[in-house]
């Protein structure tokens, strides 16, 4: 791996998510620090940035520009700088093959009109045609490349494939958290041909969601939701030894109340986690952590837009319907919780947010983390749409653009696409 050069300033060392390994992993204590594009002068030199664009696109729009909007700063600070930036994504699953309807080209324009500036395109992301795009950048310049992942090398983190994506830098940037915790060659491989940096995004999500687990300030609440608990083990396990209490929601809190000999109807359960649960409760018991389950909830025949709906005690779910959403009650518990503590982690709806008659649980605790006085942070995914759904996302402290990176993070584990950026 290519050594960063200058002096890494106080400011930069990150000391802050993975810096004491007996904690989350019984192993040697080991402090950490990033380099950062703060480190590095970019004047007139080619920057190869990989950034995380995938995003929705119909007819050649782009819908959700949010993970664009969140990289700005980053190439801002670079072009600003003389850089001549060339930025490289993965869109979708075209599955090594070339496939029009994954095409970047439609992120190119919604980019230029986001920067001001226009953003040139290149239809590969190796070869001659990205080479001649790349030698012809002037500094302040910006160019997209075509979908890595039209090559089975990105994936397979080809050593190959990444040298030939190297050619076409000086130095490399890595802003993509969204896909840190996965090691394919733009990047792992590629840091073995080009010296590496953090971007602005990459070093703002390690900060925010590394001090969750060095140093949040008491009471710590975590907010799980979503379907599965085998979804959230490894989370449920590393956050039980450092909150003060976990609030679940979601489906994923029928298999915890089977668990407990509940009647849960037709509710979604994972029959073969029953006794993973148990033991998470019992531990939870063990460690003096609050695990708090819903005492009511939302109930219908199906979860159609038109849902005839009631509310049920968590005690009394009819055996013909099924949870949706937490209840009102478990709503106003689990609000009062959140407004109250000094650091809150918000991952998984509390239900099926996507239709209106199951909205109202996870709007409340969307509701009730902007209304923190702390400090808030929301996972990505289903997690950071329904904060931008709801008009929160910018009174909390910060919305990750990563969802599987993000949990991999909590669960304690070293991500690929950071642990390359060690100083």
């Amino acid at each position: 791996m290519c050594k960063a050069q200058g002096e890494i300033s106080g400011f930069l060392r990150l000391a802050v998510w993975l810096t004491r390994w007996q904690v989350l992993c019984g192993e040697e204590v080991t402090e950490m620090a990033l380099r950062t594009i703060r480190d590095v002068d970019v004047q007139g030199k080619r920057v190869l940035m990989r950034v995380d664009f995938n995003v929705p696109i119909e007819d050649g729009k782009v819908l959700d520009d949010w993970r664009l909007r969140a990289t700005v700063p980053t190439i801002r600070y670079l072009t600003e700088r003389g850089a001549k930036l060339i930025l490289m994504s993965h869109l979708g699953r075209p599955k090594g093959k070339r496939d029009e309807k994954y095409s970047l080209r439609p992120v190119a324009q919604r980019l230029s009109e986001l920067l001001g500036q226009p953003v040139k395109f290149a239809d590969d992301c190796i070869g001659e045609i990205a080479e001649k795009a790349a030698a012809e950048l002037q500094p302040g310049e910006v160019l997209l490349l075509e979908n890595l992942r039209f090559h089975e090398g990105e994936e397979k983190n080809d050593e190959t494939f990444a040298q030939q994506l190297a050619k076409l830098g000086e130095i490399y940037v890595n802003d993509a958290f969204g896909a840190a915790h996965r090691a394919h060659a733009s990047v792992h491989a590629i840091t073995k041909f080009l010296p590496a940096y953090a971007g602005l995004l990459m070093e703002k999500e390690v900060t925010h969601l590394g001090k969750l687990l060095e140093a949040p300030e008491k009471p710590f609440v975590a907010v799980l939701g979503g379907a599965k608990v085998s979804d959230k083990i490894g989370v449920i396990k590393n956050l039980l030894t450092k909150v003060d209490a976990l609030l679940i929601g979601g489906a994923m809190a029928f298999t915890f109340l089977k668990a407990q000999g509940y009647e849960t109807g037709k509710s979604l359960v994972e029959e073969d986690k029953l006794d993973l649960a148990k033991s998470l409760l019992d531990e939870a018991k063990e460690k003096g952590v609050e695990l708090v389950l819903p005492v009511d909830f939302v109930v219908a025949e199906s979860d159609a837009e038109d849902a005839v709906t009631e509310v049920v005690p968590a005690n009394a779910i009819p055996a013909d319907k099924a949870g949706y959403d937490i209840g009102p009650e478990t709503a106003r518990i689990y609000a009062e919780r959140i407004k109250s503590a000094k650091t809150v982690f918000w991952n998984g709806p509390m239900g099926r947010f996507e239709r209106a008659p199951f909205k109202a649980g996870t709007k409340a605790i969307a509701e009730a983390l902007a209304e923190c006085p702390g400090t808030t942070v929301v996972g990505g995914g289903e997690t950071a749409a329904a904060a931008f759904e709801f008009g929160v996302a910018d009174k909390v402290t910060h919305v990750s653009t990563g969802g599987g990176a993000a949990l991999e993070l909590l669960e304690g584990r070293e991500l690929p696409g950071v642990a390359v950026l060690k100083a």
